[in-house]
């Protein structure tokens, strides 16, 4: 029998505290199976596991449907390379590299994954990695919060619904005010197909003239995520100079495959830029955590959460790799720690390491190019569909967002019948944008199957 450290009581309070009834709630939209599974009484491991894999093989194949989902978790191309090289032997083992005699390979793949994503987000520095991009978002803005000992910081509500919640989670009970970053959004009137003329330009991105009226002597940090939520390109520039000027930090967090194409953070006056790694090599359903990436300007170096790796020279003077510049209690003693983070997800960061590698600067950049094309290809045909219209005018890099004439759930509920996962329906977060649905388009995607989507949303939409 399982141990469970939690008596019914406690279960009770949990379940009640974040608003269902039961464990099943929290599974509910999910096609389990209801009812006996007749599994005979009295089975040995070895025969449950084989009834388990039977039952398993009734499973419909994943490769049977193709997906527009994005919002976090995004489809790309990852080299075979990259499982070859990460399941050898020698980085199987990598754990707490504290002492650098014996783990000079892990130390070296961390330095040369810290190399390249300074050099992908234009910063000076970056730690060895960390969970996930939301919880790198949250340590940023609790790095502001020592540094300027400021309470206030300007959140999007463009931003990943996601990493608010974990934002949320850090911030509560230490006396600091979220103030939310409206988007410019106009909702037309009903009626009409397709298009976007007459909106007002740049609908989607974040209001300037609200971060300049409420950035001031009490900011300690202004958050942009570029692209936004909803897929589309911010004013980065522009937000960059009112946060300079009110002495508050630029935290800035990226989609790392956009910056093939776009502006890197360092370079438009970001002070930390964050990300998720799971677009670097990473599969959708890897499991646990994705990769957290950090780095910031070399003024908060010694202020920098999780592990940062240096290059010296040993007593023979030979290249070597160590843990600098940090003492061990930042990791491992609450009191004294930046970040508890501790076990790095080092693994992941090497894929990472390996993705960059092979791609290059050029590969990079076809990639970016491709997830650019190819999205807009996507929705130019879906617009062109009647009951189906852009709900946003800004300029986006890989995902958008469309509105239509069904609900997006019902929408989606009929393409999944042809074997399409539709867009992400908006209104559980943005009740303003019913009907709004949020898609993404990557290079893993061909002509064909964009127009197939367009005909299957047709049908759907009668």
């Amino acid at each position: 029998m399982d141990f469970i450290p939690h008596t019914e009581a406690e279960s009770r309070e949990m379940l009640a505290d974040i608003g269902v009834s039961g464990i099943h709630d929290l599974v509910k939209h999910l096609p389990l199976i209801s009812g006996d599974l007749k599994i005979p009484q009295g089975m040995c491991e070895g025969e449950a596991l084989r009834l388990m894999h039977e039952f398993a093989m009734k499973n419909q194949a994943p490769g049977k449907l193709i997906s527009y989902l994005g919002a976090g978790a995004y489809e790309h191309f990852s080299p075979s390379a990259i499982p070859a090289i990460l399941t050898r032997g020698e980085f199987l083992t990598s754990y707490t590299p504290y002492q650098p005699e014996v783990s000079q390979g892990t130390l070296q793949a961390l330095f040369e994954f810290q190399s390249l994503i300074c050099e992908l987000f234009a910063m000076d520095v970056a730690n060895a990695g960390m969970y996930e991009g939301a919880s790198a978002l949250a340590e940023a803005v609790l790095l502001a919060l020592r540094e300027t000992g400021r309470k206030e910081v300007l959140v999007p509500c463009s931003l990943h619904p996601d990493y608010r919640a974990i934002l949320n989670t850090y911030t509560s009970g230490i006396g600091v005010k979220l103030i939310d970053i409206p988007y410019l959004f106009t909702p037309r009137p009903s009626g009409g197909e397709g298009g976007s003329e007459g909106w007002l330009s740049r609908q989607g991105t974040l209001d300037i003239q609200f971060v300049a009226a409420h950035t001031g002597p009490n900011t300690a940090a202004v958050i942009v995520q570029n692209p936004n939520f909803f897929g589309i390109v911010e004013p980065v520039e522009k937000i960059a100079a009112l946060t300079e000027a009110a002495g508050a930090l630029y935290i800035a967090s990226v989609n790392p495959l956009s910056l093939g194409l776009l502006t890197p953070p360092g370079e438009y006056g970001a002070d930390i830029a964050v990300a998720e790694g799971q677009p670097l090599g990473a599969a959708e359903g890897y499991g646990g955590p994705y990769l957290g990436l950090f780095a910031c300007k070399s003024k908060w170096l010694r202020k920098m959460p999780g592990r940062l790796v240096g290059q010296t020279v040993d007593v023979d003077g030979r290249r070597a790799f160590v843990l600098t510049l940090q003492a061990r209690e930042q990791h491992i003693r609450r009191e004294k720690a930046t970040s508890n983070v501790c076990t790095t997800t080092a693994l992941v960061g090497l894929g990472a390491t390996i993705y960059l590698s092979l791609l290059g600067k050029q590969g990079l950049r076809e990639a970016a190019s491709q997830n650019l094309a190819k999205s807009h290809y996507a929705f130019k045909q879906l617009t062109q569909i009647p009951g189906v219209r852009a709900t946003f005018s800004a300029p986006f890099f890989n995902e958008f967002v469309i509105q239509t004439r069904l609900p997006a759930e019902i929408l989606q509920q009929k393409l999944l019948a042809k074997n399409i996962i539709g867009g992400l329906p908006l209104k559980k977060w943005h009740p303003e944008l019913e009907h709004s649905s949020l898609w993404c388009v990557t290079e893993t995607k061909t002509k064909a199957d964009i127009d197939a989507l367009a005909r299957a949303t047709k049908e759907a939409l009668g």
